[in-house]
């Protein structure tokens, strides 16, 4: 902008001295067949465009200044809105640009805090969550090596929950490793269409042995064994897998009900539970990242915090969306839709 105005003032310098320079020409060549008043009153008129430009240039120098002064201001955060932004009449379309230009700086300033906190409070987490598994891997094999190795009571008990724990670092390095390359946009996506009904019966397959464990009734709705839909296979089975873990988990007793339902040129894929719910202030948060509805729980089932996250981004490069619906003590459903 600075530069823009100071091109226009040397145009018009060399403007001016292109004029004056003719005029001179012009009266020494005419000089022997005009005559004195002539002279005089062309000189006039020379004078008059010489202070008038001279006062144009000032009133430019003038509006150049205070075009200054307001950049000084909004550098040194004199100005807190683009409202407070004001000049001259003959500035109004600079002044609009200053306004945009303005908000546009503030919404980079305002977001580069808001990444800065979300990268903190991210590295605040990750840091508790690799300490609680480390500490007690810790805790345990000190135990061992303090004379436990030797109780043959104890010593596979403590074994076994190091294995546990080592078990749950490096599901959460994992989660750590894949919400990052969503989140950097490097996670690449294979879409296709596949078959929707035998790719849940295989899903639903692998979990079959945990529900029976658990007395749960694992259960498909799949009334079309011919419908395809469009999505990243893979994707959409760490998504599946991830829901139906968490409802076989957080279910003590009663069914999880798997199923699709054809919506037009869509299909509603959905997990159903009749686990412990989920209530209505926890609701709104359950998709962010570390954030558990029973911290306790989660981590002693081998929870990262960070599955539900991880669906999310997943659905949203598919231009999906991740909906639950939950009441305490009646149990979940978790839903989206893929196109047909």
């Amino acid at each position: 902008m600075r530069q823009k105005l100071k091109n226009i003032n040397n145009k018009l310098l060399i403007t001016i001295f292109s004029l004056t320079s003719f005029l001179f020409l012009f009266i020494h060549l005419q000089f022997s067949v005009i005559n004195y008043l002539s002279v005089l009153l062309l000189l006039a008129e020379i004078i008059l465009a010489s202070v008038i430009i001279y006062a144009l240039l000032k009133k430019r120098e003038k509006e150049i200044e205070e075009i200054k002064n307001t950049i000084r201001n909004i550098r040194d955060y004199k100005i807190n809105s683009s409202n407070e932004i004001h000049l001259g009449n003959s500035l109004k379309s600079v002044e609009e640009e200053m306004h945009l230009m303005y908000d546009h700086w503030k919404n980079n300033i305002e977001n580069m805090k808001k990444l800065e906190q979300v990268r903190t409070e991210f590295l605040g987490n990750v840091s508790h969550e690799l300490r609680t598994p480390i500490f007690s891997i810790q805790g345990y094999l000190e135990t061992l090596l303090n004379g436990a190795l030797e109780d043959s009571k104890v010593n596979k008990v403590f074994v076994q929950k190091a294995i546990n724990n080592t078990n749950n670092l490096n599901n959460l390095l994992n989660d750590l490793i894949d919400i990052s390359m969503i989140e950097s946009g490097q996670m690449k996506m294979s879409f296709r269409y596949f078959n929707i009904h035998e790719f849940l019966k295989a899903v639903i397959s692998e979990f079959q042995p945990l529900a029976e464990t658990k007395k749960i009734i694992l259960s498909l709705h799949s009334p079309n064994p011919n419908l395809e839909v469009f999505g990243d296979k893979n994707r959409i089975k760490q998504v599946m897998t991830n829901l139906i873990s968490n409802a076989i988990k957080y279910t003590e007793k009663g069914a999880v009900e798997i199923g699709v339902i054809e919506e037009g040129n869509s299909a509603l894929i959905y997990v159903q539970d009749t686990g412990f719910g989920i209530s209505e202030e926890d609701l709104p948060r359950i998709f962010e990242r570390f954030y558990r509805v029973d911290k306790n729980r989660s981590r002693e089932m081998g929870g990262t915090g960070l599955g539900l996250a991880i669906v999310k981004h997943i659905l949203e490069a598919h231009d999906s969306k991740i909906f639950v619906e939950s009441k305490l003590g009646l149990g979940s459903k978790f839903y989206f839709r893929l196109k047909k």
